[in-house]
């Protein structure tokens, strides 16, 4: 059966790497994520003065517990949401002074929440610029711990930041979280933590409608981790199966055992009218010529919105995607882009505030797709141009962000039919 190799995760990459850089040892992260967002992660470590050794299949870094090896750093964070949010918790742990700037894409993604909550901890952060954006500098003294009110509702990756923070405070942390997008990130989180020897406790929250995460003190334990394949990157492969007659991919790695919420994309695929077989350790997807219109809300799964965004025409009724208003404080507002994109293509679409509405239709051929920058309208309009002919991108090479070399394996999918 046609399997498609699929880069390694920059979710739980990213995520390895703050773990690892944050133990007590030496941890081999096995197949990890190259691709621009991963290897800033990595440099942005370097830079604050913790080893990492890279060679093509496995990544080694010695943890310290103790934070940043340097007193000063100067870390600029390219374009990584991860790198850019995760940072800056990881250098507040340590001792020293530590400035942050990233990309203007970056640099126009919210930080807020997560500064409000660390300076509810005490630290001492200052926005040299926006309020509540990069760059910003950290003087570091090590935190306490206690607990911490988080509003998560803009990205999941402010709980993330401040959950992976927990074991190197002094007394650990409580966070009560008012509102929560892309709960199943979080997972990941709490899943890769126990990897690491630390295990968070869920409440109810008594005050409200939120959930309270208790975190221990005590750091963690230096592991061999292996990455699993980015499942928000498969989408895309398995959805040229669903909009091709009698094509089969089959993504290695990702099963019923997977971490990553974004799997569950292949459930809307069977919704429309895909095969999809879920296995231990792989997950197929053949097309069977039937597509149909749907509504879905995609709160939880948001990074692949374009990727259903992207197919919605070719099915036989209108696509309705709901609950995706975080994606508009993505790489770009993904919702107007994916709008914008369909509307250029000659397709019927209606937005609102968290709603895309897409008609069927048949895509106007040699079209030029306006990626704004974001390697995920490039791989998702990819998908259209396997129905549509001569499709063109104003800046195809911004897939390096998370899949280098995507268009070659894009170019390299088996054939409808193949066995």
């Amino acid at each position: 059966m046609p399997a498609v190799d699929i880069p390694g995760s920059k979710s739980i990459t990213a995520r390895a790497l703050f773990l690892a850089a944050a133990a007590d040892g030496v941890s081999t992260l096995v197949r990890p994520l190259r691709s621009d967002d991963t290897e800033g992660f990595a440099e942005g470590l370097a830079r604050l003065g913790y080893r990492v050794g890279r060679s093509p299949d496995a990544w080694q870094v010695d943890g310290r517990p103790q934070g940043p090896a340097l007193a000063e750093a100067d870390v600029y964070c390219r374009d990584g949401a991860t790198t850019a949010r995760f940072l800056p918790v990881l250098a507040a742990a340590g001792h020293g002074t530590y400035r942050f700037d990233a990309s203007p894409q970056m640099r126009r993604r919210p930080l807020g929440p997560l500064s409000r909550a660390l300076r509810d901890l005490g630290v001492e952060l200052r926005h040299e610029e926006a309020e509540g954006h990069h760059p910003l500098t950290v003087r570091a003294s090590g935190v306490e711990g206690g607990e911490v009110v988080l509003d998560a509702g803009q990205s999941s990756q402010y709980l993330t930041a401040l959950l992976l923070l927990g074991p190197l405070t002094r007394k650990g942390l409580r966070i009560r979280v008012t509102d929560l997008v892309s709960a199943p990130y979080v997972e990941i989180t709490l899943a890769m933590m126990r990897a690491f020897g630390v295990e968070v406790v869920r409440d109810r929250d008594g005050e409200g409608d939120g959930e309270v995460y208790c975190v221990p003190a005590g750091g963690y334990r230096a592991t061999a981790y292996a990455v699993e394949p980015d499942a928000s990157t498969a989408s895309y492969f398995f959805a040229a199966a669903a909009v091709t007659p009698g094509r089969e991919v089959t993504v290695p790695g990702l099963g019923t055992g997977a971490l990553q919420g974004d799997l569950r994309f292949v459930e809307v695929l069977r919704r429309m009218g895909a095969e999809v077989e879920i296995a231990a350790d792989r997950t197929t997807v053949r097309g069977t010529g039937v597509l149909r219109g749907l509504t879905v809300n995609m709160r939880d799964i948001s990074d692949t919105m374009p990727t259903l965004a992207a197919i919605a025409p070719f099915a036989s009724g209108p696509v309705r995607i709901e609950d995706v208003a975080n994606t508009r404080v993505k790489e770009c507002d993904r919702l107007e882009a994916c709008a914008d994109n369909l509307r250029r293509l000659g397709v019927a679409v209606a937005t609102g505030p968290d709603w895309i509405e897409i008609s069927p239709g048949t895509p106007a051929p040699h079209t030029e797709i306006k990626t704004c920058g974001d390697h995920r309208i490039v791989m998702s309009f990819a998908v259209t141009g396997l129905r549509t002919p001569g499709l063109a991108y104003d800046d195809p090479g911004c897939v390096r962000k998370t899949f280098p070399g995507f268009h070659e394996a894009f170019a390299n999918l088996p054939e409808a039919g193949a066995r």
